[in-house]
C-alpha cells in the first residue's frame, strides 16, 4: 500500500486535477474509479443517478465522468426521458476500451483467449501443448500466441490490461510460482509472471486451472450465486471454492486440491503425488481410460471415453458413472463442510451426458444432511472449455479494473493513453 499523498503526483493530466477529477490515496473522497465500479453493471446512468448512488455532488460526478470518458473506458449511452427540458445524457461503461488475455494451460492443452473487459472472449487458440516440455517452452508460445491474437485483431500493446494464466498444479497466487506441482516438471518455484513480463510491461497474474474455471463459470453463468463449487472431472480432479462471491485459496494456495484426498474403497491405488487411495487415481480421466482398457476396451484419451459413452458402450458409461459415484463420496463432505448453494461439474469428462452427474448427485444427495441439500443444485458447466481463458481474463481485469488502480492511472495520463493495468 503506498503511503497517503498530500498531493497529486507531477504527471496528472492537468485538466483532471483542474476538474477535480484526481483523489489521491488517502484523499477520502471517492474517485473516478469507485464510479466505474457502478457502472460495470452495463447499466447506463445519467450524472445526476450517478450523484445520488455515490453521494457526489453533481459539479464533482460530471468531473470523474469527464476523466472516464477521456480514458476510453466510459461511453456516452444515449439519453434519458425527459422531465422537463433537455433529456439528461446517460454514460456506460465501455468493454471495448481495452482487451485483456486468459491463457489455459492443461497437462496436454493450451487454450488463449482475447478477451474485452467483461472477460467475453473476441478471439481464440487451442492447440495441444505438454505442459511437462518445461516452462521456457510453454511460456513462449504464450508470449508468441498472444503476440499473434493483438495482431490480428489490430490492438496495440497500450490496450492489453493484463495476462491471466491458469495452470493445471499448486500456485502461489501472491507471486505467480507453480509450488510442487505433480505433473510439471521443471516448474516447481519458476517465476511465471516474470518470464512473461521480459515481453511485456503488463501485469500477470497466475493461478491453478481450476481457480480460473471457477471463476469463469461464475462470472459468466451464475453470477448472483453467493457460494458455488466447481469440481474439474479431466486427467485430474481438483476443485475451485467461490464462498462470499470471492474465490477461496487457501493459506497457500492450495484449498480445493480435491484430487489428492483420500477416498475409502482403494487404499493400494497408487497416485501420481506418490500417495495411495487418492480420488484422482481412482476417479479421474486416466483412472477410468485405465479401467476400460483392463476390461479390453479401447480409450486413449478423455475424448475416448466420451466417445463411447456417447455411442452407448455399456461398459464405458458403467464406469464414468461409478466415477461419479466415487467423487460425489469425497464432494457429501465437502457440502457438508462448506454449504454451497450450487455444484458445478466442469472438466472434459462432463462431456459425456448424464452419466457424470447423475453418479455424483446419486451419493451426494443420498449422503448430505438435508438441510445442505434442500436447495442445492448439481448441475454440468456451461461455460465449457472457455471456462478456463474466460476466468483467467476475469482475474486480471479485476486486478485491473479495481478503483485504486484506475484512480492511479488516470492520474499518470498526460499525454500518454491510459494504461490501465499498471
Amino acid at each position: 500500500m503506498p503511503p497517503p499523498a498530500a498531493a497529486p503526483p507531477a504527471s496528472v493530466h492537468r485538466g483532471a486535477v483542474a476538474a477535480g477529477a484526481y483523489t489521491g490515496p488517502g484523499s477520502g473522497v471517492p474517485g473516478a474509479g469507485e464510479l466505474l465500479q457502478l457502472l460495470r453493471d452495463g447499466q447506463p446512468r445519467t450524472r445526476a443517478e450517478l450523484a445520488k448512488l455515490a453521494g457526489l455532488t453533481r459539479s464533482t460526478v460530471s468531473a470523474r465522468i469527464d476523466a472516464l470518458l477521456a480514458s476510453g473506458l466510459l461511453a456516452p449511452s444515449g439519453e434519458a426521458a425527459s422531465t422537463g427540458g433537455r433529456p439528461p445524457a446517460r454514460f456506460a461503461f465501455n468493454p471495448q476500451a481495452r482487451v485483456a488475455v486468459g491463457a489455459d494451460l492443461g497437462a496436454t492443452h493450451g487454450n488463449i483467449a482475447l478477451t474485452d473487459l467483461t472477460g467475453q472472449p473476441l478471439s481464440e487458440v487451442a492447440e495441444r501443448v505438454d505442459i511437462s516440455a518445461g516452462p521456457v517452452t510453454v511460456l513462449d508460445w504464450v508470449v508468441e500466441t498472444t503476440r499473434r491474437l493483438l495482431d490480428e485483431a489490430g490492438r496495440q500493446l497500450d490496450d492489453l490490461v493484463g495476462i491471466g494464466i491458469g495452470l493445471p498444479g499448486p500456485v502461489e497466487h501472491s507471486s505467480g510460482r507453480p509450488m510442487r506441482p505433480p505433473i510439471m516438471p521443471g516448474w516447481d518455484g519458476y517465476d511465471v509472471p516474470g518470464h512473461v513480463r521480459r515481453h511485456w510491461d503488463v501485469p500477470v497474474l497466475v493461478d491453478n486451472d481450476v481457480n480460473i474455471m471457477a471463476l469463469g463459470e461464475h462470472a459468466m453463468a451464475h453470477p448472483e450465486v453467493e457460494h458455488l463449487l466447481f469440481v474439474k472431472v479431466a486427467t485430474g480432479i481438483g476443485a475451485g471454492i467461490i464462498s462470499g462471491r470471492r474465490l477461496h485459496r487457501g493459506a497457500v494456495g492450495a484449498a480445493g486440491d480435491l484430487g489428492h484426498v483420500a477416498t475409502p474403497h482403494a487404499v493400494d491405488v497408487l497416485c501420481t503425488c506418490g500417495n495411495t487411495g487418492c480420488l484422482e487415481a481412482v476417479a479421474s480421466g486416466r483412472a477410468i481410460i485405465r479401467e476400460l482398457a483392463a476390461a479390453g476396451v479401447p480409450a486413449m484419451t478423455n475424448s475416448d471415453v466420451v466417445g463411447l459413452v456417447s455411442g452407448g458402450n455399456i461398459a464405458a458409461a458403467q464406469a464414468v458413472r461409478q466415477a461419479g459415484r466415487t467423487i460425489g463420496e469425497v464432494l457429501a463432505t465437502c457440502v457438508s463442510l462448506l454449504n454451497p448453494d450450487l455444484v458445478v461439474i466442469g472438466g472434459s469428462l462432463v462431456q459425456a451426458g448424464e452419466s457424470l452427474i447423475a453418479g455424483v448427485r446419486e451419493v451426494v444427495y443420498g449422503r448430505s444432511l438435508p438441510l445442505a441439500t434442500g436447495h442445492l443444485q448439481i448441475v454440468p458447466a456451461t461455460t465449457g472449455i472457455q471456462a478456463g481463458v474466460i476466468g483467467a481474463a476475469t482475474m486480471v481485469i479485476r486486478h485491473a479494473l479495481a478503483a485504486d488502480r484506475v484512480d492511479e492511472a488516470l492520474a499518470s495520463a498526460s499525454s500518454a493513453p491510459l494504461a490501465v493495468g499498471g
